[in-house]
């Protein structure tokens, strides 16, 4: 199944907000998804498991980075991988 998540991620108390975006978008590019950065939110499709592990690893890296933040995810529902249709 594919799956479509759009996060926005917004650090909180932090002097330089940039760097922390920059370091999730980062780790974003190192997965297996399509990826659509835009002015307040980024999205990304692909396998739901791979999405999800993605959501995941986002969440769990900036709390060890001891980083306040609110982290919004919204979530399409999934479809066949041969009905999923490229834009």
């Amino acid at each position: 199944m594919i799956t479509t998540a759009q996060f926005t991620y917004i650090p909180l108390k932090t002097s330089d907000p940039r760097e922390s975006i920059d370091y999730l978008l980062e780790l974003v590019a190192q997965h297996d998804v399509e990826v659509d950065v835009n002015y307040m939110s980024t999205s990304v499709r692909g396998e739901t498991d791979v999405v999800f592990s993605l959501i995941r690893e986002m969440y769990d890296t900036m709390t060890i980075e001891k980083e306040e933040f609110r982290f919004h995810v919204e979530l399409l529902n999934p479809v066949a991988e041969e009905d999923a249709v490229e834009e």
